[in-house]
């Protein structure tokens, strides 16, 4: 039985069109997801569903008695109390009663025999009501919601008004949650999630009764709570049953579909206009002039996009560093405020090899981008040290893409970058699909995704061989994170990343650094590894996949030996290059010390130490990749 429907939708922008013609229905039973690139009418769609906008054409209808329950992608910021004020006001019905039930209290206290016996009355109808509504255990059911969603304490006493974006989400969330709807409506819900509070969401969505619709970017957490699918794209919607990866199937096959079917109508209608070019003047030109009219009539199949556009850094080169790109030695994590300092997480003496992609993986608030900066030195470690190895150039994409001129052009942000000439830098643009006139947008004009994807140009023009990555993927539609996905797949140079995004990470990452409790701790493997470790189900010391994918991509570190090849002595080219590394590094700094002290002769004679050094470094590695 349909609980909402809806027929020739069509909803207009002053006079750009948002989307037209769309139909569709939501059974008992249905949870949707609504995917499609950022600005394609997704949450204007969801506006129009609830009544919050008029479309310009069409109908929806709603089951009579239905109690929805809808998350803004952002809450507004108009609430007066404070966040544990605003969840707690989805139990604003049973506080009614209890203070309807304390009333009728005082009445059968205070009045006669016949009063008495009313006030009673009213009393037993009332405390019904609030056991069937679960008046004696919403407090523990408040708990609940509150802890999935990961709303501390601390966090519920904030002012609505102070509240950040995330804490405002949740919030909302969690009062959706606990209002007990028929109808879920929920925009960008994971937007602001860490693992745990995915998870909990996943697992509340899974056993929810009613009916749901959400917008989402997150492809594991569409494959795991929807059965239907809404693609929005280009101004028209399509509905495809299943999960997003059989979405994702029968994308594709009705792509090749069509495909087949606009090539044998474009062959139909060459074949038909050469006929109509050549007879249109001769014998049977009535015949020409009829096949011209239902040419003319034909209905023209368009063309599907068969390859989406997507970032290409094919060419983007970068240095090769020493074997260690990074370590640490008895690292303590932290800031420093008035009262002193404040750790966050102790760190393990830790190594990172050169073309290894490692991801950060970690709760909301505990201390992952403190410890990016830290290893960057942009931060003071409370203890130890972090080293970046021999050659080493970092490049850094910080959360949300704050540090772009937002009065500049695009065209002008990447020039301010590295000085290149404008063809060069137009060709060099493209390759982040800013194409044409997109590369005059203001800055400030740019979406989020627009705005990561020329953070990561300027970033990469500098060529680094260490990236370092934190949330790349916040604001990014799916087509975009895709696009990020295979443009990371491609750099050759050592790769660590921040994210809560799990397609991301089962894509990219072959080692995970996973801090908890204060602590970080190593994983030698892939995501899915690390979530069946977590389970019990496999060996965490087992080798993983993903490594062996590692030692194939472009840059890795070593080379596989057969183990039935003849064993030959050979020398240790890693402990040779290590060795010579660790002696180019103490040459300069007795460089930099000779040079302070204006020592010609020492100035002269460790150069030449140094440039020995540095040959004997480029054969060992001629000598190691033979």
């Amino acid at each position: 039985m349909p609980v909402l429907t809806a027929s020739q939708l069509r909803l207009l922008y002053g006079e750009v069109e948002i989307f037209s013609g769309v139909d569709l229905q939501v059974d008992e039973g249905s949870h949707v997801g609504i995917v499609g690139p950022n600005g394609g009418g997704k949450s204007s769609l969801i506006k129009v569903l609830i009544g919050r906008l008029q479309p310009d054409a069409g109908h929806v209808a709603w089951q009579s008695g239905i109690n929805i329950g809808y998350v803004a992608q952002t809450p507004d910021r108009d609430s007066d109390g404070t966040l544990r004020d605003e969840v707690m006001s989805a139990f604003d019905h049973l506080r009614r009663i209890e203070d309807d039930m304390a009333s009728s209290a005082l009445d059968i206290q205070a009045t006669g025999d016949r009063e008495r016996r009313q006030a009673e009355r009213r009393y037993a109808s009332l405390l019904d009501e609030y056991e069937a509504l679960g008046g004696y255990d919403y407090q523990h059911r408040f708990d609940q919601v509150v802890a999935g969603v990961g709303l501390p304490a601390e966090t519920l006493d904030t002012p609505a008004n102070a509240a950040s974006g995330g804490e405002r989400t949740r919030a909302a969330l969690a009062k959706a949650l606990l209002s007990e709807p028929d109808f879920l409506i929920l925009d960008e819900p994971t937007n602001y999630m860490d693992f745990k509070g995915l998870d909990w969401l996943e697992e509340f969505l899974s056993k929810f009764r009613g009916c749901s619709i959400v917008v989402s970017h997150d492809r594991y957490f569409l494959d795991r709570v929807v059965n239907h699918i809404w693609e929005m794209d280009r101004g028209s919607l399509q509905a495809f049953p299943g999960n997003y990866s059989k979405y994702r199937q029968l994308k594709s096959e009705q792509v090749t579909r069509q495909l087949k079917e606009y090539e044998r109508q474009q062959e139909f209608i060459a074949k038909e206009e050469y006929f109509i070019q050549r007879y249109k003047a001769g014998q049977r030109s009535r015949e020409a002039k009829g096949r011209e009219t239902r040419l003319a009539r034909l209905t023209r199949i368009e063309k599907p996009v068969v390859n989406e556009p997507h970032i290409r850094l094919t060419s983007v080169k970068n240095t090769r560093t020493g074997q260690v790109v990074l370590s640490t030695n008895g690292l303590t994590v932290g800031y420093r405020d008035g009262a002193g300092a404040v750790p966050l997480l102790s760190v393990p003496d830790l190594q990172l090899a050169r073309g290894t992609h490692t991801g950060v993986i970690g709760s909301n608030g505990i201390g992952k981008t403190t410890l990016i900066h830290t290893l960057l030195g942009q931060l003071e470690p409370l203890m130890g040290s972090a080293t970046l190895g021999h050659n080493v150039e970092p490049g850094y994409f910080s959360q949300g893409s704050t540090d772009l001129p937002s009065e500049s052009t695009v065209i002008e942000c990447l020039i301010d970058a590295k000085n290149i000439p404008i063809p060069s830098a137009r060709d060099y643009l493209a390759r982040f699909l800013f194409r044409g006139d997109d590369v005059f947008k203001s800055v400030s004009a740019l979406s989020g995704g627009e705005r990561s994807r020329l953070a990561l140009a300027r970033l990469l023009l500098a060529e680094p061989n260490f990236l370092v990555l934190d949330e790349p993927t916040t604001h990014l539609d799916i087509p975009s994170r895709e696009a990020l996905e295979q443009a990371l797949q491609d750099y050759s140079g050592t790769l660590l990343f921040v994210s809560h995004d799990r397609r991301l990470i089962s894509q990219l990452a072959d080692q995970l650094w996973i801090i908890d409790e204060g602590r970080l701790e190593s994983f030698p493997g892939g995501f899915e590894e690390w979530m069946q470790s977590r389970d019990g189900h496999v060996d965490p010391t087992a080798k993983s996949a993903a490594s062996a994918k590692t030692r194939g991509r472009k840059g890795s570190a070593k080379k596989s030996v057969s183990p039935s090849a003849p064993k030959t002595q050979t020398p240790d080219y890693e402990a040779i290059i290590a060795e010579l590394e660790q002696g180019l590094q103490r040459l300069e700094r007795r460089l930099e010390a000779a040079s302070t002290k204006q020592d010609v002769d020492q100035v002269a004679r460790l150069g030449s130490e140094y440039n020995d050094t540095q040959a004997r470094l480029e054969k060992a590695w001629a000598d190691w990749g033979t």
